[in-house]
């Protein structure tokens, strides 16, 4: 016994390291665990569970594969393991295996709602907006019936924000409103509804829920770190203060890449988008691309949000841009990186939604 509450703190301390960003001592940290714990052990699984994360939050896809296997080969099999194996059966395209992984989910009431939200998600990302809709919809009421009503909420926020960046301002303030009045205490709803209220155009909502988070959590380091700074960056850029933006971003590494606990991916990486949007909005293409870029780059951690589909968006306005200020050489070559990019995310969203204003906006470009 005097040996046992060690035990979970190695867990805790890897979580630790997760948030703040710096997944190899969450992993290291982690792996200290698994020879202290018999294969019945509920930590066991949990630890399995983190270090797939952690792996796929490093690029890691082949490590987070044998982590999955040596957990199944072992009979520890908990479902929140196959959050991982979505996200791998995702970044191969293979649609069976997302499928098959979002029954899974739905053999628990607790968790059904799980695999509706990553399939809302992954819709959402390909620009079948539509179906994304339904599905979110399908995952709230399930949430609901299953007693998560935060983790509802919380998908309606989330839907709040692409709702926003695709181009659809009052659908995302309702959304957002919706999210706010099914958990109204939540912190972790409160977040991102301030953030989809921002991307809405709604400063006043985006404002107040803001400076109330803020006076909340004085001590909570993702939400002065990471949140916060988002939330206000966006209403800079909402106020044409785009310099004002980029300054609510500065000094954020590694803190802004940290796992965030209450979302089935591991990170939006929504500073990266924010600042991304600031530079473009400042004139600055090179240093916007390198923030859309910087979230392709972490797909281990974005996986199917909506962030992951507009970077590429991100990175060929970011490269236009550059081509109309450089001249010769490196105007063209500016100019055949915007033209990759655009192809990119029109290939992506080839059969989407006609209407999306983001793509009718894009098509034009």
């Amino acid at each position: 016994m005097e040996d046992y509450p060690a035990v979970p703190a190695y867990l805790n301390l890897g979580n630790v390291y997760a948030e703040l960003g710096q997944y190899g001592k969450a992993v290291e940290t982690t792996r200290q665990y698994l020879p202290l714990a018999s294969d019945k052990d509920i930590y066991r699984a949990n630890c399995y569970v983190n270090l797939a994360n952690f792996s796929l939050a490093l690029q890691r896809f082949d490590e987070a594969r044998q982590v999955i296997h040596e957990a199944q080969a072992r009979n520890i099999d908990p479902v929140l393991l196959h959050q991982s194996l979505y996200a791998l059966a995702f970044f191969a395209g293979d649609t069976t295996g997302m499928a098959a992984e979002q029954q899974r989910f739905a053999k628990r009431a607790d968790t059904e709602n799980f695999g509706l939200e990553f399939a809302s998600d992954t819709e959402a990302y390909s620009g079948h907006l539509g179906k994304a809709r339904e599905l979110t919809r399908q995952a709230v009421d399930s949430a609901i019936r299953g007693d998560a009503k935060e983790n509802g909420a919380v998908w309606q926020a989330i839907a709040a924000q692409r709702e926003a960046a695709y181009g659809y301002a009052p659908e995302a303030r309702q959304l957002a409103a919706a999210a706010l009045k099914l958990a109204p205490t939540s912190q972790a709803v409160e977040s991102e509804a301030a953030l989809g209220f921002a991307l809405a155009g709604d400063t006043a909502r985006a404002e107040s829920l803001a400076d109330d988070l803020g006076k909340a959590f004085p001590l909570d380091t993702q939400m002065q770190s990471i949140w916060l700074p988002a939330v206000r960056a966006q209403l800079a850029i909402d106020r044409k203060n785009p310099s004002a933006a980029i300054q609510s971003l500065q000094s954020l590494p590694p803190i802004e890449f940290g796992q965030i606990m209450f979302v089935l991916n591991v990170s939006c990486l929504y500073p990266a988008y924010v600042r991304g949007e600031a530079y473009l909005a400042d004139g600055q293409g090179s240093a916007a691309a390198a923030e859309f870029q910087k979230i392709l780059d972490h797909s281990g951690m974005v996986w199917n949000c909506w962030t992951g589909a507009l970077a590429h968006l991100g990175v060929a306005r970011a490269n236009a841009l550059e081509s109309r200020k450089l001249q010769g050489a490196e105007a063209d070559a500016a100019r055949t990186r915007a033209l990759a990019a655009y192809k990119d995310f029109l290939t992506l969203w080839k059969d989407a939604d006609s209407e999306i204003p983001i793509l009718k906006q894009a098509r034009v470009e």
